[in-house]
């Protein structure tokens, strides 16, 4: 498990880490929570721009029974194909943020 937990924080930080090369109205936070195994990037700030505040959850990655659940994700590519390069299997992915009845339809592990 601690090998799983390793590649989610790997891979947060590398996508925080591209996003912050670019000038934005926002900070680029990323979290760990090691106890309930939660990771999360997120963007905080203001912006007239925008209409305001700016406040979106862009991953969210959990550990939950073995698998790696994304709950959350808004990236370009896909948190996803950063676990398939890095060898985990595809029935040990779960997309979380897809609905239980519609996951049986993607290429991932159902839960």
């Amino acid at each position: 498990m601690a090998q799983r937990n390793s590649l989610i924080k790997q891979a947060l930080n590398n996508y925080a880490s591209l996003v912050a090369k670019f000038p934005h109205p926002y900070r680029v936070v990323v979290a760990f929570d090691d106890e309930h195994q939660q990771y999360l990037v997120r963007k905080l700030g203001w912006t007239k721009e925008f209409g305001g505040r700016i406040n979106q959850t862009v991953l969210h990655v959990a550990l939950h029974d073995g698998k790696i659940w994304i709950e959350e994700d808004w990236t370009e590519e896909g948190i996803a194909t950063y676990f398939l390069e890095h060898d985990v299997p595809r029935e040990e992915i779960v997309l979380g943020f897809q609905p239980p009845a519609l996951r049986s339809y993607t290429e991932f592990a159902v839960a």
